[in-house]
């Protein structure tokens, strides 16, 4: 046990496995063996691309790619190859801040390797006996993570709003937070890492914020994501993560950098410098 393995797991992958995705000419994703045959059968709107596979550039434009690239998953669902959609578009991107090549389903993300970005937040609370954080119980019916650990306040990135428009609808929705409260939330950086599931890839980057609350003020979950929130202090959050499996995959990470920011994993850990280094892939 200990706060490395989650660092591990979710930088386990192997693209010996995988095939070049590429839009407008430029290289954004990667695509299993499998898919990557699934795409030239399905043709149009794919062509081979060297030892890769691109869209195809019809239009030239980001919505015309957008349109195709809706049109392929919806014969994907259909057949079975992708599972049904989420209905939230994120934005393909080669970097972060650029224009956008093209809009996506969310669903569809992992099967072609996109970069994918999204922001936690940890809220916390200053006591005489030390900080405490807050801790989200995940719903049991949740497609991702049922029951599992989380933070505050999480979500992806959608195309469309800026972080800051974001981390309002996310604090309103998961913690009932009003937006001038969730506007005092401060970013602390981001971490990264390159995940494969079942899907494909997931090379995802999480725009970390920290929010301290005042105590007294409890969060209450709105959209169903959450079943109940308990504030938790430091001790007991860092000994959950590291000896139990009971957090989000990625909350994990999320968390291990916010005890190295507040002086609770001090560089005394054996574990510090590798920590330090593999948040940021």
């Amino acid at each position: 046990m200990g706060f490395l393995r989650h660092l591990t797991a979710c930088n386990t992958h192997d693209l010996s496995r995988y095939r070049p995705f590429l839009v407008a000419g430029q290289h954004v994703g990667h695509v299993r063996e499998d898919f990557f045959r699934r795409l030239l059968d399905l043709g149009g709107p794919f062509e081979p691309a060297g030892d890769g596979i691109a869209l195809a550039e019809r239009s030239g434009t980001a919505a015309g790619r957008t349109a195709a690239m809706a049109a392929a998953l919806d014969a994907l669902v259909a057949d079975g190859t992708v599972p049904g959609l989420r209905r939230e578009t994120y934005p393909v991107l080669t970097r972060w801040g650029a224009e956008p090549l093209l809009g996506i389903d969310r669903a569809a993300v992992p099967f072609f390797g996109l970069r994918s970005f999204g922001l936690h937040v940890n809220g916390y609370v200053r006591r005489p006996d030390g900080l405490h954080l807050w801790v989200g119980h995940r719903a049991r019916d949740r497609g991702v993570a049922p029951g599992k650990l989380d933070n505050l306040v999480a979500g992806g990135q959608p195309m469309g709003l800026t972080l800051a428009e974001n981390l309002r609808k996310e604090a309103h929705e998961e913690a009932g937070l009003p937006a001038a409260v969730a506007d005092r939330s401060r970013p602390v950086g981001v971490i990264s890492y390159l995940l494969e599931n079942g899907s494909g890839l997931k090379p995802d980057t999480l725009f970390c914020y920290d929010l301290e609350l005042p105590d007294g003020l409890v969060p209450r979950n709105t959209d169903g994501e959450v079943e109940r929130f308990e504030l938790w202090p430091l001790d007991r959050v860092a000994e959950s993560v590291a000896g139990s499996d009971d957090w989000k995959f990625n909350v994990n990470l999320v968390v291990i950098d916010f005890l190295i920011r507040h002086g609770w994993l001090t560089p005394d850990h054996p574990e510090y410098i590798a920590l330090c280094s593999g948040l940021r892939r």
